[in-house]
Formats: C-alpha cells, sequence, structure tokens
C-alpha cells in the first residue's frame, strides 16, 4: 500500500508539471468514456436490465402460433403475444408447472382529484399482479385476488411510487382516499414500491387498476365483452416457474393442455375450414420464452438503433485511447532521459511498469469522472430522442445507478491499460547511453511505426462514421420531406376523450360534435376533423370485412384498417378526395350506411376508384354477415402507422354512425401559426367542460418528428460521434507530422543546403501520411458498406452503397488531412538550412 501510494504522489506531481497535457488527455477521454456511459445506460435499461423483483430469472412468458380470427387489441408486437381473458384464466388455473400466471394490459385513464383532471397511462392487471412479482408496498396495501373478483366490483386501485410524489405530493394518508378514473370513484389502496414501473418494459403507469373494473378503465372493451370473450385477444402473460422446473420442461408440459384448450376455443367459430382448423388447432404451438427483463414491444424497434450507437460509442472510445496512447508515446521521448537516469541509478522494470500503470490509471479514472458528469445530459436527451418522449414522461430511467457506475469504470481501467501500453513498452528496453547522451529523446522505430498505424486507424474510423452518419442524414431527410399523402404544415392534433370525463356512449358523440363546433369558431381556424385512428402516431385498428361481389380465396381474410371520422375529416388534412364525397352531418345513426375506402382498396378489389363508387361491404366475415355500406367516396393513400409503411386498403367510416362512440383524436387547421392557436383550444375545451383534458396538443409537423424519432436520434448521434472523431483523428495526425517534423529538421535542413525546392520539403512531409490516408480509406470504405448492409433495416430511400455518402465522408476526411498536415508542411518548409545544420 505504500509503494502503491508513493506511485500516486509521483504520479501526481508529473501530471501537475504538464497541465496542458493532462487537460487534454482527460477531455478526449471525457468525450469518449461520457458518451460510453450515457449509451449505455440507455442500452442497459432496454436489452439488459432485470425487472427489479424477487427471483426475475424465474419469470417466462407465452407466445403462441397458429391461426386467428378474431379481434386482437395490443400495444405493439405481435398478436401471438397477447391472450384472450379466458385463456388466461384457463392456463392459470390448470397448469402444473407454474406458482402463479398473471396478466396485464395497457391503458390511458382520466384521473381527477382535488378538483384537477388529466391523462395518465395505467395498467389494469390481474389480483395476484404484486404477489408473482414478490413486491411490497411502500406505503398501504397492494392488489391481492380478493380485489379482482367480479365484473366491475372491485373500484380500487394502487399509485405507482413516482405518480403518488409527482401528482399526490406523496401524501402519507393517500390510502383510503378517493380518486376519479374516468369518472368512476376509486378507492387507493396503496403506494407501490419506489424502484418498480412495471412488468411492462419501456412503460411507466401512474396508476394498477383490477382487470375486473377493465371497462371503466377501457370503455371501448365493454361491447367486445372482453372478460369473456375467447375471440377477442388482449392481454400479455407473465409466469413463475416451480422450483426445479425449467423452460423447456413446462412448455413440454403445456403442448397436450394447449391443444385441448384450442380444441374448445375452435368450438365457438361458426364456420371453419379445414385450412383454417388445421393451423389454428393442428400448427398451434404455446412457447415458454424468459422474461426476466419484462416485455417490451418496443425493445425490438430500439434494439437494433441501440446496437448502432453503442457500436459507434464503442469506435468513438477507441479512437480516444488510440489518440491518448500517441500523445502518452510523443511525452515518453521527452523522459527518455528521465527514465534512462532512474534506470541507471538502480529502479527495478517493476517499479517503472506500476508507475506507468498509475498514471494511466490516474488519466482514465479522471477521465470518467468528467464524463460521468456529462453524461446525465446526454443520457436524458438520448432517451428523449430515441423514444420521442416529452420531458418528465421519458419511458425509461435516466439516473446513473452503481449498474453504470461499474461499467464506466470498467471501460476507464481498459482504457488506461491499452493507452499505458505504447510508452510501457517503450520503457521496457531503454537506451541508458544513446539517452543520457541526449537532451530530448529520440523515438524508435517501433514507436515511430505505432504512431503511423495508430493515425491510419483513426483516419478509417472516421471515415466509417462519416459514411454512417451520411446514411442517416439522407435517411432521416428522406423520412421527414417525403409525401405521406396530406398536408403536415399548419396543422394541430390533440386527443379528447369524453370518457375519461365520465361520459358515456350516449352523450360522447354530442360532446365531440359540440367540440368541434366550438373549435371551428377560433378565429384562425379553417376546418376541424376528428379520428379514431391517430395519424403516424403508431397506431393501427384492423377489422375483418366483406366485399360483396368478391369471393376470397380459401382462407383469405380480408383484414382492412378500420377508421372512424367525423365530416370534414378529408377536408381538414387535405387528403385528397379522388372519387365521390366525404361524410356530412347527415351520414348519422338512422341513415344508410355510408364508407370510403382509399385507392389502395378500390384498385385491388375494384379496379379503379370511380368503379368502387355505389359497392357495397360490411364488418365481418361468414355467412351470417350482410353487406350494407355503401362506398360514397375514395380517398388516396396516406402513410399512416409510421413514416415508413403504406397504409395498405382501408375502410373509413361515419364517427357519428359508430354504435359505440369514444374518444378521437381531433385534427385543426389554421391559417397561420399553429402555436398561435394553442391557448385558444384549451380555453374553448375547458369553457366546455372544465373536466375534459386536452391531451397532447401538437402541431403534425412535430408528430412526423416524434415518427422519426429514432431515426433522428442516429442521425444526430450519428454525425455527433464522426465529428468528434474527424477532430480526434485531425488532433493525432497534427501531432504525428509535428513530431515528425521536428525530428528531421536537420534532414530537411540538408535537403534545402543542397537546393532541394521547398515545395518538395512539404511533398516530403505529406507523402507518407498520404499513403497511410489513403490505405485507411480502402480499407474503410468496404467496410462501411458491409455494416451499413447489416443495419440495411435502419435506411430509407438509400442504399448501403450510395456513391454520394461515400464520396462525400472521402472528401471530408481529405479536407482534415489537409487541414492537419499543413501547419507542419509549412513549418518545414519554413525551416532555415544553416539553423538547422546546428541543430543537434
Amino acid at each position: 500500500m505504500n509503494l502503491l501510494a508513493q506511485n500516486i504522489r509521483f504520479a501526481g506531481r508529473q501530471l501537475r508539471k504538464s497541465p496542458g497535457f493532462t487537460l487534454t488527455v482527460i477531455i478526449t477521454l471525457a468525450l469518449g468514456i461520457g458518451a460510453n456511459a450515457a449509451v449505455f445506460t440507455l442500452f442497459d435499461q432496454v436489452l439488459l436490465r432485470m425487472l427489479p423483483v424477487q427471483r426475475p430469472k424465474e419469470l417466462v412468458r407465452f407466445e403462441w402460433t397458429g391461426s386467428f380470427s378474431g379481434s386482437a387489441s395490443s400495444f405493439g408486437g405481435d398478436m401471438h403475444n397477447f391472450f384472450s381473458y379466458p385463456m388466461y384464466k384457463d392456463l392459470r388455473d390448470q397448469n402444473q408447472v407454474f406458482e402463479a400466471v398473471a396478466a396485464a394490459d395497457r391503458a390511458n385513464v382520466g384521473v381527477s382529484w382535488r378538483n384537477t383532471a388529466e391523462n395518465k397511462d395505467a395498467e389494469v392487471v390481474s389480483g395476484n399482479y404484486f404477489q408473482l412479482l414478490g413486491l411490497k408496498p411502500a406505503l398501504g396495501r397492494l392488489l391481492t385476488p380478493q380485489d379482482d373478483t367480479a365484473r366491475n366490483a372491485n373500484p380500487v386501485l394502487v399509485l405507482s411510487y413516482s405518480y403518488w410524489k409527482a401528482r399526490f405530493g406523496a401524501t402519507p394518508d393517500i390510502a383510503g382516499q378517493t380518486v376519479l378514473v374516468n369518472g368512476h370513484p376509486f378507492t387507493v389502496l396503496g403506494v407501490a414500491p419506489q424502484n418498480f414501473d412495471t412488468a411492462i418494459g419501456g412503460y411507466r403507469p401512474g396508476l394498477f387498476l383490477p382487470i375486473s373494473m377493465v371497462e371503466v378503465a377501457i370503455p371501448q372493451s365493454a361491447p367486445a365483452d372482453v372478460l369473456n370473450n375467447h375471440q377477442s385477444i388482449w392481454l400479455t402473460l407473465i409466469a413463475r416457474l416451480k422450483p426445479g422446473v425449467t423452460k423447456a420442461t413446462a412448455e413440454a408440459s403445456l403442448g397436450s393442455m394447449w391443444h385441448t384448450l384450442r380444441a374448445h376455443e375452435l368450438t365457438l367459430y361458426k364456420t371453419t375450414t379445414a385450412h383454417f382448423r388445421k393451423e389454428f388447432l393442428d400448427n398451434s404451438h404455446l412457447k415458454v420464452l424468459d422474461d426476466s427483463t419484462g416485455y417490451a414491444p418496443g425493445r425490438v424497434e430500439l434494439r437494433t438503433p441501440l446496437i448502432i450507437v453503442m457500436s459507434m460509442a464503442g469506435l468513438l472510445v477507441a479512437m480516444c485511447v488510440i489518440n491518448v496512447a500517441t500523445l502518452l508515446l510523443m511525452r515518453a521521448a521527452g523522459r527518455a532521459r528521465e527514465m534512462s537516469m532512474r534506470y541507471a541509478l538502480g529502479a527495478k522494470r517493476g517499479r517503472i511498469v506500476a508507475q506507468l500503470l498509475v498514471e494511466g490509471g490516474m488519466l482514465g479514472i479522471a477521465g470518467a469522472a468528467a464524463g460521468l458528469a456529462l453524461a446525465p445530459v446526454v443520457v436524458k436527451a438520448l432517451v428523449r430522442m430515441m423514444t420521442g418522449a416529452d420531458p418528465g414522461n421519458e419511458p425509461y430511467s435516466t439516473t446513473i445507478d452503481s449498474r453504470i457506475l461499474l461499467f464506466t469504470l470498467a471501460v476507464a481501467l481498459v482504457s488506461s491499460l491499452l493507452f499505458s501500453i505504447a510508452p510501457l513498452l517503450h520503457f521496457l528496453r531503454p537506451d541508458l547511453a544513446g539517452a543520457l547522451r541526449q537532451n530530448a529523446g529520440t523515438p524508435s522505430k517501433g514507436s515511430l511505426r505505432f504512431r503511423k498505424i495508430a493515425v491510419g486507424v483513426q483516419i478509417a474510423i472516421s471515415v466509417m462514421l462519416l459514411a454512417g452518419g451520411g446514411l442517416f442524414v439522407r435517411t432521416l431527410d428522406n423520412l421527414r420531406h417525403q409525401a405521406v399523402g396530406f398536408e403536415t404544415t399548419r396543422l394541430l392534433t390533440f386527443s379528447l376523450d369524453p370518457s375519461s370525463s365520465g361520459y358515456g356512449e350516449d352523450r360522447a358523440a354530442q360532446i365531440v360534435t359540440n367540440s368541434i363546433e366550438a373549435l371551428r369558431a377560433i378565429p384562425g381556424v379553417v376546418s376541424v376533423g376528428a379520428t379514431n385512428d391517430p395519424e403516424l402516431a403508431g397506431n393501427s385498428e384492423h377489422s375483418s370485412f366483406t366485399l360483396q361481389g368478391y369471393t376470397p380465396a380459401e382462407d383469405e381474410i380480408l383484414h382492412f384498417e378500420d377508421v372512424r371520422l367525423t365530416p370534414d375529416y378529408f377536408a381538414t388534412l387535405r387528403q385528397p378526395i379522388l372519387a365521390g364525397r366525404e361524410f356530412t352531418a347527415a351520414d348519422a345513426k338512422g341513415q344508410t350506411p355510408v364508407a370510403v375506402v382509399n385507392l389502395s382498396l378500390a384498385k385491388h378489389y375494384y379496379g379503379s376508384a370511380q368503379k368502387a363508387l355505389g359497392r357495397v361491404l360490411a364488418q365481418g366475415r361468414g355467412p351470417d354477415v350482410k353487406p350494407d355500406t355503401t362506398i360514397v367516396g375514395v380517398v388516396g393513400d396516406t402513410k399512416h402507422e409510421n413514416l415508413r409503411t403504406d397504409m395498405g386498403p382501408a375502410v373509413y367510416r361515419p364517427y357519428l354512425q359508430d354504435k359505440h362512440p369514444l374518444g378521437l383524436q381531433m385534427y385543426v387547421r389554421t391559417t397561420g401559426e399553429p402555436a398561435t392557436v394553442k391557448g385558444a383550444i384549451r380555453q374553448t375545451i375547458q369553457h366546455l367542460d372544465p373536466t375534459l383534458v386536452v391531451d397532447g396538443l401538437y402541431t403534425m409537423e412535430e408528430q412526423v418528428d416524434s415518427s422519426a424519432s429514432d431515426n433522428r436520434a442516429l442521425a444526430f448521434l450519428a454525425v455527433g460521434f464522426s465529428i468528434l472523431a474527424t477532430v480526434l483523428a485531425a488532433v493525432g495526425l497534427y501531432g504525428v507530422l509535428a513530431y515528425s517534423t521536428e525530428q528531421r529538421t536537420r534532414e530537411i535542413g540538408v535537403r534545402l543546403a543542397l537546393g532541394s525546392p521547398r515545395s518538395q520539403v512539404v511533398l516530403l512531409i505529406s507523402r507518407e501520411m498520404l499513403v497511410i490516408a489513403s490505405i485507411a480509406t480502402i480499407v474503410a470504405l468496404p467496410s462501411t458498406v458491409a455494416l451499413a448492409r447489416l443495419f440495411s433495416s435502419q435506411l430509407y430511400g438509400v442504399s448501403a452503397f450510395d456513391p454520394i455518402t461515400l464520396t462525400a465522408a472521402v472528401l471530408m476526411t481529405a479536407l482534415m488531412i489537409a487541414v492537419a498536415a499543413a501547419l507542419p508542411a509549412r513549418r518545414a518548409a519554413a525551416v532555415e538550412p544553416m539553423q538547422a545544420l546546428r541543430t543537434e
């Protein structure tokens, strides 16, 4: 310990002697290590971190295969991850391999407390949810099976810890108080533990409600009778294995039971074909999958972008290590006399090695500390960019906890070891006599070779990051500026759900109609429309349809986007009407059912837009379905769920003819800047009813940005990393050339004295680096194309081998090399021969 303390004190004195060098190294490392810490924080939250529950490795979830016909409502991901409530009960009660099976679904509810209303994410869960996870309350008690019995019989809830603090001011006597949820009184049972959000990854609900209250939490579920309907899948399930039971054992045990349950469900279909029966029953299997990190549909979407960003951050750290190693080698040349003197006075090689490693470690830890100081700000911005979340509503934690600290410490120590190797090797076999005869050290051939290779690697990484950044920037530009099928400028959107304020189906349509009329009266508003299926918000509402006169192939199911609209919706969005008309106020209940279809459906099933007019269709399938809805218009196709995929066939029907009208997404077209009427919109809705909540008031351009949030984050980070990499490469290149020029001063003087033109001196200094840069670029370009092909799913409208992007990356690298080499070359050309010849 005394020896270590001595080495630390000596290293501190050495580093204080060179404050410029020390500060440069710390800043360089802070950029690389800080970026890694920030990216890893989100990477860990999304892909690696286990749920903060008891024995998370015992948790599993289910995924089924086979066909299905019915209604599927999910919060993302494939429908095969979701189950009906009757199927959940059967799996829970009839299995022999699980301690318990729980169910959950996401919801968005209106919460009112002390005369203040807001919309908040919630989760409906089975009564055994918290027991299965092994959680203890922070206050009061949690839900139990006794709180989840009969339909609508248990109006109780549990608050999340963060929502209890933010919304209820951490009121210690909150248990037992009444909170209105969608206008219905609920009793607060308690508060969930502090470190627990949910078993659904990337989601942070404010409250938990029993599944028996789903018709209050999710009013649109009531018509489907989801608590009894085998053909309505909407729940994600989580189970805990019994001791000694593996996933493989559990899956094998469930095989026969799953077949029996599916056979029963098959009998509930009125008509089926032989092919459907085979797919539904014989080819259906239940998989048991690991759920230690929680089921997160968004994880699939974020996995590839996060791997790309983490790889970029790793390349940046590699550049920082190479840069610091080069700086340490240059410093080592100046310390050759010092180290040779220590060897001459009897210093052991092990002591020198220990000293150099301590110096490197101190630099690495200082760089990590500086990087960690920057990381919280960076990770918060990163989470918002990657997920499109508003400030304060980030779906993932941005806290730098012990896991991140340990990761950062590991990166710092490994980096320190790597960049300390170069000076360590330089001093293992010093030339004592040669070093003691000189005032400054002369670099060995090995150290010069290392510096040249290091610069070549940095240039190659710069080219790769510049090219990658260019591809992602072009992707973002293509996504944002493509035609989406309607005008996004001067368009505001927000959610309005009367059911969140306690309005039933009998009054919801009138509230929506009154709201639209009031909004139209606002100065500066041109038109107003609304839909139950928001644009570019990740939503998709599909239903099966029957088309009169069209005979589908065996087991062909006509699944179309099923959208409800108010009058003037297409006019508000300026979505072109290609044939016929759009809806009017006359298309109400009691009138002839009508529909508008998009061009994709009209062309595929009828041949053209005009031929689709007057045709008849109906929602549903089977011999009992009688087409009764007349097509009165055809509109152009749009991007709908996101900016990448087309909408596909779609059927639009009047909201005023909906049997179960609920909340809608409102769209307001303005004459000027939309931001100028935001306040008026809120005041207008509040004037109609103070309990109505204007949720998420954005411009449509902001919605487009949100839809491309992961691409925007990739482009921003790729550009940022490539700029940092280019600067680091330029600094490294400048250092090597400047040092090389200084070491060759005598040679340059001889050449000039013998009549060599100064232009040849400039070429002499630059030639070797140009060769290194050329080789690095030749290696980097095919590597970039290969990596881009691996991540081609993140590109849009641009290929991995894009000549414009690759050429731009090479030109920017060439510019960087020219700038970095200019000053050393100029200094070499300015050498005075006589002065150089006198230099020792």
